[in-house]
């Protein structure tokens, strides 16, 4: 497993912060693509999401260091339409699945890869209560060595923030986004026990003199807890805490 150092975790953190607070999707999936080159080492990428109607089609791509016409038809990634179609979401190298490697690759991604001098890839499936959301692709050139399982772990650390982020975002597209529980905020994002209560007193409507005075902390503690609540619910204020989460459980 890898060890990250400070400057590495600091960096995991901001791509998650920025990853639920970006509001337009397609600007938070071209930020990652960007950030994620600072802690992976990649020379290209795509990222595509699934089509709501049709979650085996891919549509709406970004990309990092390459163009679409440069990069294998969505008609033509099947095995990453067939892992799709589980809703989960997986990390892989294709060399993890494929034991004849450059046979299958060359009849599917021969001239994609040709063109753009690739050779090895790193691809997250991304997936949410079963419902296909996306695929990212990381790509490296002829000359380098293979992804590797530190690399795996890298993304295993993201993939469930980003795969709520897009399950998210297909909801509040359909309308049919539903209010959490304090519960399930507190487990969905990680809040700790004091975090928990604070949430449950925020939305119970007290102020902060209340809430200071009911726990016997500091004005200054009890801001720094609301910032990481908003931090991790991936919110800016009160307002979209209420529109995040139930007022009772």
């Amino acid at each position: 497993m890898k060890t990250l150092e400070t400057n590495d975790w600091m960096i995991m953190n901001n791509i998650i912060y920025k990853l639920h607070t970006t509001e337009d999707s397609r600007v938070m999936r071209e930020q990652f693509l960007e950030q994620m080159k600072l802690v992976l080492d990649f020379d290209s990428a795509d990222f595509y999401l699934t089509d709501p109607d049709a979650p085996r089609l891919l549509m709406h791509p970004v990309f990092y260091n390459c163009e679409e016409e440069q990069v294998a038809p969505c008609e033509e990634r099947e095995f990453d339409r067939g892992i799709l179609g589980s809703g989960k979401c997986l990390v892989y190298r294709v060399t993890d699945l494929l034991s004849d490697e450059t046979g299958i690759r060359s009849a599917r991604y021969q001239k994609a890869y040709e063109t753009n001098n690739w050779h090895y890839s790193l691809h997250l499936i991304l997936g949410y209560h079963k419902e296909p959301l996306g695929v990212v692709s990381f790509y490296r050139t002829i000359g380098k060595d293979n992804f590797t399982y530190d690399d795996i772990f890298l993304l295993d650390l993201l993939k469930d923030h980003m795969a709520y982020r897009l399950f998210r975002d297909n909801r509040l597209a359909a309308g049919m986004l539903e209010k959490l529980t304090v519960s399930q905020a507190t487990e969905q994002y990680g809040l700790t026990r004091r975090e928990h209560t604070i949430l449950q007193l925020l939305l119970q409507g007290k102020d902060n003199t209340q809430i200071c005075d009911e726990l016997a902390i500091s004005v200054n503690t009890l801001k720094k807890h609301i910032l990481n609540i908003y931090r991790k619910l991936g919110i800016r204020n009160r307002v979209q805490m209420f529109k995040m989460i139930k007022e009772k459980e």
